[in-house]
């Protein structure tokens, strides 16, 4: 194979990107600034997106999904997140549930559940952060305790996304001891006895998906909720994160490259001492530092999927590696076309503040990008 063909998508993902996009531009961007401003989550909307194959891509096909690679995965967050990153991020978070239940599911609970979430006829949230337990997940204190088939729950679970919304909560408890070898997970359902929700936050961005508190308070499911075997939810959750971490890259690259397209549109069309600002070297020198930023960023994204795709070793920390450098970068990248709109830029129906915002949190969820530093660093020193 040629180089230059090594770094060419296959012709089935760029067809996939297409319809993604087509998607993304025809469906979500149109109205991406309502649903910010109106705090509304767009569940038929994004039933739309799972008729596509969007809810479950990486869900094997023999459960009814789409049995896509992570490649493929990340270039459809893309494209969905450069018509809205909100979206596209609750849809990552949808996917990576769907693929927890079929990865790690027993043969009941994937015909129960994925059926429904499939075609996103119920929706999922992941629920492992805590008040008191965000980078530091294994140190998480909701209880589970067995009794004979049922499972009583309480504690309280921080910042879920689809909290309130959602219809089914993969939830990450402690059934043992303290650490990770405590940890289970089990799948709850929206209507279980003793779950309430908090209110919904106020937020900086995210606010096309609500975000609320889990509160379980002698919740009661059944022993069959839980997700493979007790103690084995921390490795379940960690190899959730693996895939998030490059879906979320995916999603700030997606953001970014709107923002840049529209920066780019935009510096053509403005006017500034008789002539149009895109003539000025100072702004040449910008735009080309943002694609410069951008291509690299998709590079080291793609590099990771490949790793995850191929269950490498080193798949782990090329997954940090990509979540680190390509949220930041590409928070960067939007903020830079935001100044090049200068005050235009600041205004919401220029849609590039939006985008800022939504961007901000990728640095956070999914694991901080200071933890993803350590995990990094200690790949290089052979430490766990």
């Amino acid at each position: 194979m040629p180089p230059d063909q090594a770094f060419e998508l296959p012709e089935a993902t760029q067809e996939l990107r297409e319809t993604a996009l087509g998607f993304a531009m025809d469906t979500l961007a149109p109205r991406a600034l309502e649903w910010d401003q109106a705090r509304h989550f767009p569940v038929e909307e994004m039933q739309a997106a799972a008729a596509l194959g969007m809810a479950a891509l990486y869900v094997r096909e023999e459960s009814g999904g789409a049995g896509l690679t992570r490649l493929d995965a990340a270039v459809v967050f893309e494209a969905l997140a450069m018509g809205c990153p909100t979206v596209s991020a609750y849809l990552s978070i949808h996917n990576m549930v769907a693929w927890m239940i079929d990865r790690f599911g027993n043969d009941a609970q994937r015909d129960r559940w994925l059926p429904e979430l499939v075609p996103m006829r119920l929706v999922a949230s992941y629920a492992l952060t805590e008040p008191g337990s965000g980078s530091d997940a294994a140190a998480l204190r909701t209880r589970a305790r067995r009794e004979g088939d049922h499972y009583i729950l309480d504690g309280t679970k921080q910042f879920i996304s689809g909290a309130g919304a959602s219809d089914l909560y993969l939830t990450m408890v402690r059934t043992g001891g303290e650490g990770p070898g405590g940890v289970s997970a089990l799948l709850i359902p929206k209507d279980t006895p003793g779950l309430s929700f908090g209110a919904n936050e106020r937020k900086m961005g995210w606010n096309a998906q609500p975000t609320r508190q889990l509160i379980f308070d002698g919740a009661r499911v059944p022993a069959s909720a839980l997700l493979g075997e007790e103690g084995h939810g921390f490795r379940f959750a960690m190899a959730g994160l693996d895939g998030g971490r490059l879906n979320i890259a995916a999603c700030s690259l997606g953001g970014a490259q709107a923002a840049l397209d529209k920066a780019l549109a935009y510096v053509q069309e403005r006017q500034a001492f008789g002539k149009p600002i895109a003539d000025f070297q100072n702004t040449q020198f910008r735009l080309a530092d943002m694609r410069t930023e951008l291509e690299a960023s998709r590079t080291l994204l793609w590099r990771a999927c490949g790793k995850l795709d191929a269950k490498a070793p080193d798949a782990g920390a090329f997954c940090a590696m990509a979540k680190r450098f390509v949220t930041d970068t590409c928070h960067k990248v939007a903020d830079d076309a935001l100044q090049l709109l200068g005050g235009y830029g600041y205004l919401a129906e220029y849609g590039i503040e939006k985008i800022v915002r939504d961007l901000r949190v990728h640095r956070i969820l999914e694991g901080t990008n200071e933890v993803m530093r350590l995990i990094i660093a200690r790949s290089m020193l052979g430490r766990r």
